[in-house]
């Protein structure tokens, strides 16, 4: 048999540490590498608002003024929420107005 002469291929050092992160860059021309802005809007109270709703949770509001409300979610939107409670009228609460609120019980 022949003597096959082989090459050994075998990639640089700087070339593995280019494909497995590339580099940052901090200076020099072109715009910088940041992380991406996190959503203005999560969601969240959207979620929790109509999670409520769909169970007839009692909720218990406290004002800001102090005054405690009692009642259960009907609807929502930007800017309010409709209450609707047993021991007096239903009410239309701005939410600037609420200091905060939870599940009574």
């Amino acid at each position: 048999m022949e003597a096959v002469n082989r090459k050994l291929i075998r990639p640089s050092l700087n070339e593995i540490k280019e494909s497995i992160a590339p580099p940052r860059r901090t200076q020099g021309p072109g715009p910088l590498q940041k992380k991406p802005i996190p959503p203005d809007q999560t969601n969240a109270e959207n979620f929790y608002y109509v999670k409520q709703m769909q169970a007839k949770t009692p909720m218990v509001f406290v004002l800001r003024d102090g005054e405690t409300l009692h009642g259960v979610i009907e609807w929502y939107d930007k800017c309010c929420l409709k209450v609707n409670r047993t021991e007096g009228p239903n009410l239309l609460l701005y939410k600037p107005a609420i200091k905060y609120m939870y599940k009574e019980g």
